[in-house]
Protein backbone atom coordinates (compact mmCIF):
# COMPACT_ATOMS: atom_id res chain seq x y z
CA UNK A 1 0.00 0.00 0.00
CA UNK A 2 1.39 3.28 -1.25
CA UNK A 3 1.87 6.29 1.34
CA UNK A 4 -0.99 8.74 1.49
CA UNK A 5 -0.50 12.29 0.17
CA UNK A 6 -3.09 14.98 -0.29
CA UNK A 7 -4.57 15.66 -2.71
CA UNK A 8 -5.04 11.81 -3.58
CA UNK A 9 -7.59 9.01 -2.51
CA UNK A 10 -6.82 8.04 0.95
CA UNK A 11 -8.65 4.82 2.69
CA UNK A 12 -12.17 5.81 3.66
CA UNK A 13 -12.02 9.13 1.09
CA UNK A 14 -11.93 9.45 -2.51
CA UNK A 15 -11.50 13.63 -1.91
CA UNK A 16 -7.58 13.33 -0.62
CA UNK A 17 -8.29 15.90 2.13
CA UNK A 18 -5.72 16.02 4.06
CA UNK A 19 -7.29 15.16 7.22
CA UNK A 20 -8.78 11.97 5.58
CA UNK A 21 -5.01 11.21 4.36
CA UNK A 22 -3.39 11.97 7.69
CA UNK A 23 -6.11 9.51 9.39
CA UNK A 24 -5.79 7.12 7.11
CA UNK A 25 -1.85 7.45 7.86
CA UNK A 26 -2.27 7.38 11.39
CA UNK A 27 -5.02 4.13 10.98
CA UNK A 28 -2.22 2.11 9.84
CA UNK A 29 -0.93 -0.59 12.14
CA UNK A 30 2.08 0.56 14.51
CA UNK A 31 1.85 4.14 12.96
CA UNK A 32 0.17 5.91 16.08
CA UNK A 33 2.48 3.56 18.73
CA UNK A 34 5.66 4.99 16.92
CA UNK A 35 4.76 8.59 16.72
CA UNK A 36 3.75 8.09 20.72
CA UNK A 37 6.93 6.61 21.81
CA UNK A 38 9.15 9.28 20.10
CA UNK A 39 7.34 12.04 21.59
CA UNK A 40 9.84 11.99 24.50
CA UNK A 41 13.34 11.31 22.79
CA UNK A 42 14.60 9.69 19.40
CA UNK A 43 15.02 5.69 19.73
CA UNK A 44 17.10 3.73 17.68
CA UNK A 45 15.28 0.77 15.46
CA UNK A 46 16.20 -1.78 18.76
CA UNK A 47 14.72 0.21 21.32
CA UNK A 48 11.49 1.44 19.08
CA UNK A 49 10.42 -1.87 18.77
CA UNK A 50 11.44 -3.19 21.94
CA UNK A 51 8.44 0.03 23.31
CA UNK A 52 6.45 -1.45 20.52
CA UNK A 53 5.92 -4.45 21.91
CA UNK A 54 8.16 -6.64 19.40
CA UNK A 55 6.76 -5.52 16.33
CA UNK A 56 7.03 -7.05 13.38
CA UNK A 57 10.63 -6.41 11.77
CA UNK A 58 9.16 -5.58 8.30
CA UNK A 59 6.07 -3.84 9.67
CA UNK A 60 7.89 -1.41 11.71
CA UNK A 61 10.02 -0.59 8.79
CA UNK A 62 7.35 0.26 6.62
CA UNK A 63 5.89 2.56 8.67
CA UNK A 64 9.29 4.60 9.82
CA UNK A 65 9.24 4.73 5.87
CA UNK A 66 5.87 5.88 5.70
CA UNK A 67 6.20 8.49 8.29
CA UNK A 68 9.56 9.70 6.93
CA UNK A 69 7.80 9.99 3.99
CA UNK A 70 5.19 12.36 5.36
CA UNK A 71 7.76 14.23 7.33
CA UNK A 72 6.64 13.41 10.59
CA UNK A 73 9.81 11.74 11.38
CA UNK A 74 13.58 11.95 10.18
CA UNK A 75 16.56 9.38 10.83
CA UNK A 76 19.39 10.96 12.92
CA UNK A 77 22.49 9.73 14.01
CA UNK A 78 20.39 8.99 17.92
CA UNK A 79 18.06 7.00 16.05
CA UNK A 80 14.80 7.97 14.93
CA UNK A 81 13.39 11.44 16.11
CA UNK A 82 10.08 13.42 15.42
CA UNK A 83 10.42 16.51 13.08
CA UNK A 84 8.91 19.93 13.86
CA UNK A 85 5.57 18.36 12.06
CA UNK A 86 5.70 15.68 14.17
CA UNK A 87 6.27 17.34 17.14
CA UNK A 88 3.16 19.41 16.70
CA UNK A 89 1.22 15.99 16.42
CA UNK A 90 2.66 14.55 19.27
CA UNK A 91 1.19 17.07 21.00
CA UNK A 92 -2.47 16.65 19.27
CA UNK A 93 -1.95 12.70 20.68
CA UNK A 94 -1.13 14.19 24.22
CA UNK A 95 -4.49 16.12 24.27
CA UNK A 96 -6.66 13.20 22.64
CA UNK A 97 -4.62 10.76 24.76
CA UNK A 98 -6.39 13.57 28.09
CA UNK A 99 -9.67 13.39 26.55
CA UNK A 100 -9.59 9.42 25.81
CA UNK A 101 -9.17 9.22 29.84
CA UNK A 102 -12.11 11.53 30.55
CA UNK A 103 -14.61 10.29 27.80
CA UNK A 104 -13.90 6.30 28.93
CA UNK A 105 -14.93 7.57 32.49
CA UNK A 106 -18.00 8.80 31.39
CA UNK A 107 -19.09 5.62 29.72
Amino acid sequence: MATPKPGQQARGSSSGRPVMVLLDALGRRWALRILWELRGAPLSFRALRSACDDASPSVLNQRLTELRELALLTSTDEGYALTAEGQRLGVLLVDLDRFAQHWSKKL
